[in-house]
């Protein structure tokens, strides 16, 4: 089956779910599956093309450092590239509800600094940008490497344009994830 088709069987499926109440599409395998995931995981940690990080966002070490000089710009840059606005991070509606728990530990985003977070992040004020880095530390999926990612990481693959904050983005993503 062709490509074309493959993406027509899929806006088929997606439309016949919707008319029947059910969910248009099951959570990624990953993010419930606690092994594939972990997997996946390490596999982005330790792929010298992805190199997924810092193991720990309070104590990095060198990961900025070394980050900034993979990507030929200062560790300040560096440090704004994060999966949290990554075109490929997936935090819509939907992919929450495919989390095992709770997504963030300090609360979600309040509308106003969604909003904010939703514009070109580096137009922002110093002290916007501090307030929605405090608050959008959370749980997402990475559509990239497929496997569940915390917002205030990244890796080398990391591309701006995110979050996935809609469902319908959401959809498109894993659609194209089957092909």
């Amino acid at each position: 089956m062709g490509r074309i088709e493959k993406k027509k069987k899929l806006i088929v499926e997606r439309a016949n779910r919707k008319m029947l109440g059910e969910s248009e599409m099951d959570c990624p395998k990953a993010a419930k599956d606690l092994e594939l995931n972990t997997k996946n995981r390490d596999s982005a940690i330790k792929a010298d093309h992805i190199k997924y990080g810092p193991l720990n966002v309070d104590e990095p070490g060198d990961y900025w450092k070394d980050l900034a000089e993979h990507w030929d710009t200062t560790e300040d840059a560096a440090k704004k590239s994060l999966c949290g606005n990554c075109v490929a991070f997936d935090i819509s509606p939907r992919m929450d509800d495919c989390m095992p728990g709770q997504v963030s530990d300090k609360g979600d985003l309040d509308r106003k600094s969604k909003e904010l977070y939703d514009k070109d992040f580096d137009s922002l004020s110093s002290e916007e940008q501090e307030d929605i880095e405090e608050k959008s530390d959370r749980l997402g999926y990475c559509w990239m490497h497929n496997f569940k990612c915390h917002s205030a990481r990244t890796c080398y693959t990391w591309a701006k344009g995110g979050p996935i904050s809609e469902d319908d983005v959401s959809y498109d993503w894993q659609e194209r994830n089957q092909e």
